[in-house]
């Protein structure tokens, strides 16, 4: 019966997903590929779907160099690691907390810089006065997916000596006037995880400038193995398997699709309250081929509620959106006797993380739906 639901959203006439329908991929494709690896008997350690995938999604993305691993975190753990960073590292508290754990966990300490009002992206302004004699790089997060200031973080960095790496967990397939933006920094890196626009369940990916690089995070990825006798860096398991690598394969033939279905439940919501003055909107980045993550909005002084009585009014209507991003980082015990957490360092960060809410966005989510929700809230913040 599962089978049969999923199958009849497949037009199966015309081989191609009826994006006026939910967009869930046919489960008799995914079936093809398990019985691929049932056939090769190779579950894991660079089988031929992952390197089938690797090279798809590659190419799909416009980049030279790309390696999978089991998780955007790990990713972020092996960038910093090839890149030899330690001391200090420049991010920003407004992220998913893995951000900071990874410099962390890496050794170094995370220096945060507060946020750009209008693109939520670490303010490129504030960088160079948080660099000191400690400081070894710059992890900077594309904010939902949208680009930082990318020329000004690579002046900074080229004039300091710094190495970048940026956190693109969310900005896959996102586009400037030269392409990938993923592209810029040192290295960037990708999240695969359930949540993002696109997942290989767990996953992640790390893009490197050229093939040395890409070798050596290889290699970091597989326990530091050169080849079956030699052990050439101190690795880690960070392995992509051959099952995760086949949804991945599945979910790029649909990518396209799912974007389109973003776009068009992202302009809906727009529409509908973009004149409601208890709430603003983010103003999308004009010179982007966006991917809709996110929509997030935010709660403004004149709302009659505030941020979390709406999320928790939405919640009893079964609209179940997220406070991305709250706590700032820097608000968990962890980090919060960190100098730069300090509230005053921080005060764009702390007041965007009080008054933002993210609302449901995914393809599988009907127009109409779409409708109900942004109703919803224009009678819940009008009063």
């Amino acid at each position: 019966q599962i089978k049969a639901l999923l199958i009849d959203q497949y037009d199966m006439k015309n081989k191609r997903l009826d994006v006026t329908r939910p967009l869930i991929p046919p489960l008799s494709e995914f079936i093809e590929y398990l019985e691929r690896i049932w056939t090769s008997k190779i579950l894991t350690n660079k089988g031929p779907i992952h390197e089938e995938f690797e090279t798809a999604v590659a190419d799909y993305l416009g980049v030279k160099y790309i390696s999978l691993f089991s998780s955007g975190t790990v990713a972020l753990l092996a960038a910093i690691r090839v890149l030899k960073l330690s001391g200090e590292i420049i991010t920003t508290p407004y992220t998913f907390v893995a951000t900071a754990h990874s410099i962390v966990w890496s050794g170094a300490k995370p220096i945060f810089v507060d946020i750009d009002p209008t693109t939520l992206n670490i303010d490129s302004a504030k960088i160079e006065a948080a660099i000191t004699e400690k400081t070894t790089g710059i992890l900077p997060v594309h904010c939902y997916g949208d680009s930082c200031d990318v020329s000004m973080i690579k002046n900074i960095a080229e004039s300091n000596g710094l190495k970048v790496i940026y956190d693109a967990a969310a900005s896959f397939g996102v586009e400037d006037e030269g392409g990938s933006i993923l592209r810029h920094g040192d290295l960037s890196i990708l999240s695969f995880h359930a949540t993002k626009v696109f997942n290989t369940f767990e996953g992640g990916a790390v893009i490197s400038p050229d093939l040395e690089t890409k070798q050596h995070i290889d290699h970091l990825r597989n326990f530091g193995f050169a080849n079956e006798e030699t052990v050439v860096v101190e690795g880690i398991n960070g392995k992509l398997s051959e099952i995760h690598a086949a949804f991945g394969l599945l979910q790029l033939k649909y990518i396209d699709e799912s974007l389109e279905k973003r776009k068009q439940i992202f302009s809906t919501y727009t529409e509908a309250l973009k004149t409601l003055d208890e709430i603003a909107l983010m103003k999308p980045n004009a010179q982007l081929r966006r991917n809709y993550s996110y929509f997030p909005v935010f709660i403004q002084d004149q709302c009659p509620i505030s941020r979390d009585e709406l999320y928790h009014l939405l919640k009893k209507k079964n609209i179940f959106a997220r406070r991305y991003f709250y706590p700032l980082i820097s608000e968990f015990p962890m980090y919060r006797s960190l100098p730069s957490s300090c509230k005053d360092n921080l005060p764009i960060a702390l007041d965007v993380s009080n008054r933002v809410i993210c609302l449901p966005i995914y393809p599988e989510l009907g127009i109409e739906d779409v409708s109900l929700i942004a109703n919803a809230i224009r009678e819940l913040v009008s009063g």
